[in-house]
């Protein structure tokens, strides 16, 4: 019994070992797919002249929470918040004015860059529950065989 329960145990710690491995490579996968999305988009709210220049884009979690940050503040400067909008444009959205349109487009931007924020601490996330698995896959592995080698012992 005591080798079966050895063999479950390193099986266990096979399957987390290989689990953790999926979660990483599929975290990294989704994180290159969010960078070249956001390269498509060739967003530079917030870089400098020198970084436009390069070639640089909002690509990453840091330059998305910096754009959105600012966007935020823009849009808030047409207005604090949306009831406000409102009230200025006589208690409804108009498509035609200028002023709502604006804020409409600053709105949608800076939720798409947040989101953006999110899927990449998201896959963050996912790396470090794959490393964890991997972690504590290799302990049960180890575990699994010092209870195997024990099991031999007692048995000899």
């Amino acid at each position: 019994m005591k080798r079966y329960l050895a063999m479950l145990v390193t099986v266990l710690g096979l399957v987390g070992i290989v689990l953790g491995g999926v979660f990483i490579g599929l975290a990294f996968q989704k994180e290159a797919w969010m960078r070249n999305a956001a390269a498509q988009e060739k967003v530079t709210v917030g870089l400098t002249e020198e970084q436009i220049a390069n070639g640089d884009v909002v690509d990453s979690q840091a330059k998305m929470q910096a754009a959105a940050d600012i966007i935020r503040e823009h849009r808030r400067s047409i207005a604090p918040t949306y009831n406000d909008l409102l009230a200025q444009s006589g208690g409804k959205y108009d498509p035609t004015n200028a002023k709502d349109l604006s804020y409409a487009q600053a709105l949608n931007m800076e939720n798409y860059l947040y989101l953006g924020v999110l899927g990449f601490g998201v896959t963050l996330l996912i790396k470090g529950i794959g490393a964890a698995l991997i972690v504590s896959g290799i302990a049960f592995v180890v575990a699994g065989f010092l209870l195997f080698r024990l099991t031999k012992t007692a048995a000899a």
